[in-house]
């Protein structure tokens, strides 16, 4: 919803100022809009394997989403492992071997749908306590193997934005090119009277015009607002990481989850009270 506030913001400053002054019409050339599109769609598949365009025209509806990485869902996913780790430290690893092989029928996973929904965080969570419940990592190996995962992870969800951002960086050039072409035709019927001239170059300029509002008005939002929620959709794992790490050191669950608590962003963080409280209430129930 911000990126549509944006967009109609930035229409208003450049067509609608325009508009003041001028004839929004010519602005309408429909072979230069064409042009442009054609340009980046085909700069953008050339660019690309066809994993990462699909992997970018799938994420690209989450721009208009809200993120689903908030307060309400890490308190979820605290209260959720200071309930696992509970079970742990009372009943021993084996207690939540059925857990983790059936997330969805699990007593606990299932008390806290909006984290079972995110199938990667629950791969990542479980893949884990397997190990753990195995008992031949030791707390180093599993945070070096935890790293690599992250990276790897964050690689691949951070491959949309860039790939967002090189063609943003590109559409200028584009109408550059789109501009030339106009020229060039300009230049074929310099016989033809000034009016018809006028209108030719005033086409010929409308490439520029579109390739520059495109690049920084529409695509290259779009690529920050990707490359943002690739930030913020990393925090899960760094939360879990933090836990489990904490866990594996002997500390108990209420500590535990205080180390996954101090990972988070300040917005998304509850605060000591919040959090006991919470956990405190789901016990009850």
């Amino acid at each position: 919803m911000v990126l549509l506030v944006g967009y109609v913001l930035i229409l208003a400053a450049s067509v609608g100022t325009y508009a003041i002054h001028g004839n929004v019409a010519v602005l309408w050339v429909p072979t230069e809009y064409l042009a442009i599109v054609g340009l980046m769609t085909g700069g953008f598949v050339a660019a690309n394997p066809m994993k990462i365009v699909k992997a970018t025209f799938k994420a690209l509806p989450g721009v208009l989403k809200g993120a689903p990485y908030n307060k309400a869902l890490y308190v979820d996913l605290l209260a959720m492992l200071f309930e696992l780790l509970s079970k742990v430290r009372k009943e021993g690893l084996m207690s939540i071997e059925n857990d983790i092989e059936n997330p969805e029928s699990s007593p606990i996973f299932s008390k806290y749908p909006a984290f079972l929904a995110d199938h990667h965080a629950v791969e990542f969570l479980t893949d884990y306590l397997r190990m753990m419940v195995g008992g031949n990592l030791n707390a180093f190996e599993l945070e070096n193997l935890m790293d690599v995962e992250l990276e790897t992870h964050h690689h691949e969800a951070a491959a949309p934005a860039h790939a967002v951002t090189k063609i943003a960086d590109a559409l200028p050039a584009f109408g550059i090119v789109v501009a030339v072409m106009g020229v060039v035709n300009v230049m074929s019927s310099v016989g033809e009277p000034p009016a018809v001239l006028g209108k030719m170059i005033g086409g010929a300029l409308v490439g520029t015009f579109l390739g520059i509002l495109l690049s920084y008005g529409f695509v290259a939002p779009v690529a920050n607002q990707l490359e943002q929620k690739c930030e913020a959709s990393g925090k899960i794992y760094q939360c879990m990481k933090a836990v489990l790490l904490a866990s594996m050191s002997g500390y108990a669950p209420q500590v535990a989850v205080e180390f996954g608590r101090k990972v988070l962003a300040s917005d998304d963080r509850p605060n000591f009270r919040e959090l006991e409280e919470e956990i405190k209430n789901r016990k009850g129930k």
